[in-house]
């Protein structure tokens, strides 16, 4: 099984592949998209979770997603089908950073998804440059809420503190009109419905050949989190709107 089908399992009872809770969700994408009438753009949307949220939230939204996962993007196509959302939405089989497009966005999103560019300013230039004027970013990213340790760093990256992080944002030319922070529940829960998901798999599947690789897998990740981050790795949410167009 590989690294995309496993992230499927382990998603499973968390489409939102980052630890906010629905009412975090649905805050931070209403100070995302004040109107209602916006055209958003994910870069890097997985299976679509984010904008499907958004567009059943506002019938006058329109929204494109853009990933390299042909099988993610297949399954928001049947969400969006299944949900009566599919005549708003189009999806781009291509890489994030590659993506160019005709029209400017109201909205641009990248949550979990800096990775795909090298960093969170690179994912802040990318987005910039599909941004209409007065638009908005929406983007999430990790932070170390306390001094981490040398194995912490290289299992997760070179992350700064949530302070320099904003300092940098701004240096960057951006000015916060909303933030979240997830909580302490939002992570743990997180966690375990990652590893919860994958474990479930394999107990429910015992005769699949990848049944005993899946548990190996989530209990490999339950003790990293355990032992290695959990004390030390945050998650912010940021609402940035450009200090000047």
């Amino acid at each position: 099984m590989n690294r995309e089908q496993i992230s499927e399992l382990a998603h499973a009872d968390h489409p939102i592949k980052s630890p906010l809770d629905d009412d975090s969700v649905r805050l931070v994408l209403e100070r995302g998209a004040p109107r209602g009438d916006e055209r958003v753009l994910d870069l890097g949307c997985g299976g679509g979770e984010w904008l499907l949220r958004a567009l059943a939230a506002h019938p006058e939204l329109r929204a494109e997603g853009v990933d390299i996962s042909e099988d993610a993007l297949l399954g928001a196509r049947e969400s969006a089908d299944r949900l009566g959302l599919q005549g708003r939405l189009a999806l781009h089989h291509q890489e994030a950073a590659e993506f160019r497009s005709p029209h400017s966005f109201d909205l641009v999103l990248s949550v979990g998804s800096t990775h795909a560019f090298g960093g969170l300013l690179p994912t802040l230039a990318a987005a910039r440059g599909h941004l209409a004027p007065g638009g908005r970013v929406l983007i999430g990213d990790g932070f170390w809420d306390r001094e981490p340790s040398r194995e912490a760093v290289e299992m997760l990256g070179e992350f700064a503190d949530l302070a320099t992080t904003l300092d940098r944002v701004v240096a960057d030319g951006w000015t916060p009109v909303h933030g979240h922070v997830s909580t302490r529940r939002e992570l743990d829960d997180y966690e375990w419905a990652c590893w919860g998901s994958l474990a479930s798999w394999a107990l429910d599947h015992p005769d699949d050949p990848d049944s005993a690789q899946v548990l190996e897998t989530a209990t490999l990740h339950r003790g990293e989190w355990l032992r290695v981050y959990r004390d030390t790795w945050g998650f912010v949410s940021l609402v940035l709107r450009r200090t000047s167009d």
